[in-house]
């Protein structure tokens, strides 16, 4: 998506401009905000959901602020897909997923298998499987399982765990890692 700012400069040339200034180097703190605070005042997320074929990389915060429209943009992308409904995701999620990349060292994007999920969804699901918890996080936009095929699923449970923001669960047999902005806490193996 391309969306144009005010002004002559489109998005998809701020996000030029921006990311040519990020610092690469992240230092190391205890919480997401340390681990973003190394990116130059700059927060990007990258990612693909193989349900949809969609792609997105886009900087969603620059000097202190959430860019509203890169938001709506992330908000689309991690859409109920089975529905095509969409909920305003937690921005303290996206930061943890944001600083959890950024410590896997790795331009591969995360593959997005579930952000938002509608009650609906979520029942068919939890129908279907018993890992699926009856209130979950995702109905409230505040999870998502991700992947990544370049880092073990312990690697990125490892990196989510780091940020010590949330809830981070392993899902080995299934190849992935769910993260969220709930309590702090871990599971799975």
């Amino acid at each position: 998506m391309n969306t144009t700012t005010s002004g002559q400069f489109s998005r998809r040339t701020l996000l030029g401009v921006f990311a040519s200034m990020a610092v690469t180097a992240a230092p190391v703190y205890s919480s997401t905000f340390g681990f973003l605070k190394g990116s130059g005042d700059i927060r990007k997320i990258s990612m693909r959901s193989p349900r949809t074929g969609e792609s997105m990389e886009t900087i969603y915060w620059i000097e202190g602020e959430y860019i509203k429209e890169a938001l709506k943009e992330i908000n689309h992308f991690m859409r109920d897909w089975r529905e095509d409904s969409v909920v305003r995701m937690d921005a303290r999620n996206i930061d943890i997923i944001a600083a959890s990349h950024r410590l896997l060292d790795t331009t591969e994007p995360f593959q997005l298998l579930s952000g938002y999920r509608s009650p609906h969804t979520n029942a068919m699901l939890r129908s279907r499987s018993r890992g699926v918890a009856k209130n979950s996080l995702h109905m409230k936009g505040m999870a998502a399982d991700l992947r990544l095929n370049s880092r073990s699923v312990s690697q990125v449970a490892r990196a989510g765990a780091a940020c010590s923001s949330g809830g981070v669960g392993k899902y080995s047999r299934s190849n992935f890692v769910h993260m969220d902005c709930g309590a702090v806490r871990t599971w799975g193996r």
